[in-house]
């Protein structure tokens, strides 16, 4: 009977793989990322597919990140109705890292600590870079983007992830009054093509 070919071990020399293939074909290096590797297509397909909160809401489908992302943006269209295109498509663009390194709950990634927000950051400036957008987005761009998503975090864990209202104003704060969302978890493909259609809208400079 022969015997089965052995499988040699790594070396301790070898360094591991640290790049992903993505459905584009693009081989993203996930240590030094390539605005060259860069594709939304691969983005939209992958954020539709991340779920917020772990998956832990309610509904027929996840929420995904993509969902999420659209409104995010359409909030920063209501705080700083005076921003450009580019502007909004950061902050469409804004949780694009995750469609590499996943939706990671706040308090997991507080525990990483910078050697995490470093890694995000690298990827985050592939991707503006990729769709001629600035590196990162300036502190005042940064602070609305940051406060939509605080506000959408907000209906999320109220009307999703199974927070009370309580719970929601003391991690989150309580959203201004001219801003109320009603939730509802959108199917993957359908979310896909709609970050797509969003995506689209704002590159073009017409």
């Amino acid at each position: 009977m022969a015997r089965a070919p052995k499988i040699a071990a790594p070396r301790a020399t070898d360094a591991p793989r640290a790049w992903q293939r993505m459905l584009s074909g693009r081989r993203l290096d996930l240590l030094d990322p390539s605005p060259l590797d860069v594709e939304i297509e691969d983005i939209a397909h992958g954020l539709a597919r991340v779920a917020r909160w772990n998956g832990q809401t309610i509904g027929a489908h996840a929420f995904s990140v993509a969902q999420h992302s659209l409104i995010v943006e359409d909030i920063c269209r209501k705080l700083a109705p005076e921003w450009d295109k580019p502007k909004r498509l950061m902050a469409l663009l804004h949780d694009a890292p995750e469609y590499v390194i996943g939706d990671m709950i706040s308090p997991f990634k507080a525990a990483l600590g910078i050697d995490y927000k470093a890694f995000e950051a690298k990827l985050e400036a592939a991707v503006h870079l990729r769709f001629g957008l600035p590196a990162h987005p300036s502190a005042a761009v940064k602070g609305v983007i940051k406060r939509a998503d605080i506000i959408c975090a907000y209906f999320e864990a109220i009307q999703l992830a199974g927070f009370t209202q309580a719970e929601g104003k003391r991690f989150f704060g309580a959203p201004p009054r001219t801003i109320r969302l009603k939730l509802t978890p959108l199917p993957t493909g359908q979310v896909q093509e709609a970050f797509l259609k969003r995506f689209r809208s704002l590159i073009d400079p017409a």
